[in-house]
């Protein structure tokens, strides 16, 4: 692996795939976060996230950086394989994790920084580009999708995505 190349980190969740004809899940109560996940492996590519991810791949190692549980790997690298994007290590939540993504998020962007430069972090969370900023990363705010405020609440209040 060339460890010189900068990296270029990119949320999933409405930044590489469109969630929102999954965001009836947490839209009910109590929320449904197998059925939210589970239809995952259904999410259309968003095009202007994809292309990012592979205009970035020329001069940078892509990885992925999401708060989806590890128990979402298999279909999420199915998924990431299936739309031809980079082939890049994915970060995910231990499945008992439920901090806050911002928290999750950039305790992992700082881990990767001690040896690698981060060219850029992609994501959606307004609440993750703002803290990424305070610490010193450049962001890429992924605005091409509608914001959900039931997946916003989630990421922020039970740390599930």
């Amino acid at each position: 692996m060339n460890n010189s190349r900068p990296l270029a980190v990119f949320d999933l969740d409405n930044t590489l795939a469109d969630t929102a004809h999954r965001q009836r899940f947490l839209e009910r109560k109590p929320r449904d976060w197998a059925a939210f996940f589970a239809a995952a492996p259904h999410d259309p590519p968003l095009a202007e996230g994809v292309t990012l991810a592979l205009e970035s791949a020329r001069e940078c190692e892509v990885v992925y950086l999401t708060g989806r549980p590890e128990r979402c790997r298999r279909d999420t690298l199915a998924w990431l394989a299936a739309h031809g994007l980079p082939e890049g290590r994915v970060w995910m939540r231990r499945n008992d994790d439920r901090r806050p993504a911002r928290s999750t998020k950039l305790e992992i962007l700082r881990r990767l920084a001690r040896d690698r430069e981060i060219r850029v972090l992609v994501d959606d969370d307004e609440l993750v580009c703002q803290d990424a900023e305070r610490a010193g990363f450049s962001v890429v705010r992924a605005r091409w999708t509608a914001e959900s405020g039931a997946l916003k609440e989630a990421q922020e209040g039970e740390g599930r995505t």
